[in-house]
């Protein structure tokens, strides 16, 4: 698998992963996250403008999309019941969406982030069990809880690169 920034015309198929990504999951029981359009078409092209958006692919072939931005992400600015592992310049992973045709992209798009920039945070809904279970197998560790921009609460995952510690 390959990763490589999104262009415009990419929208279709960014837009087919966060589908099929919302799809999957309600059928795992996740019925609050990603709700009444979330993430839009416009919050995606938005993305792509500022050159946030990746995909992950191979042979041409679109699998999943991600956005990862290094800097402050407000809704991180105050964190409860925790505390992050540093305070030091970070990366953010948001809104993974795959289209459910290879196994592994989240491993493989976290890992491709933290080789980018080896100080990441992501935060995902306590219903996404499945994406916690990635989160902690690749040693990102729980640290509290953030709210959102729309006031809910979310998850807070932190990883460092701790060679140096």
């Amino acid at each position: 698998m390959e990763i490589r920034k999104s262009k415009p015309e990419d929208i279709d198929q960014i837009m087919d992963c966060i589908d099929t990504a919302r799809q999957l999951m309600r059928e795992s029981g996740n019925q609050i996250q990603w709700t009444n359009g979330y993430p839009s078409q416009k919050l995606m092209l938005e993305s792509i403008e500022n050159g946030f958006n990746f995909l992950i692919f191979e042979n041409e072939e679109v699998f999943a999309t991600f956005d990862f931005i290094i800097g402050e992400d407000p809704n991180y600015s105050r964190i409860e019941n925790g505390a992050w592992l540093n305070d030091e310049k970070y990366g953010v992973i948001h809104r993974l969406a795959s289209n459910g045709k290879a196994k592994g992209v989240a491993k493989f798009c976290f890992e491709w982030c933290f080789s980018q920039f080896p100080n990441i945070r992501i935060d995902t809904h306590e219903s996404n069990i499945a994406m916690q279970k990635v989160l902690e197998k690749l040693g990102y560790e729980k640290c509290g809880i953030i709210s959102v921009s729309d006031g809910t609460p979310r998850l807070a995952f932190h990883k460092i690169d701790d060679k140096d510690e």
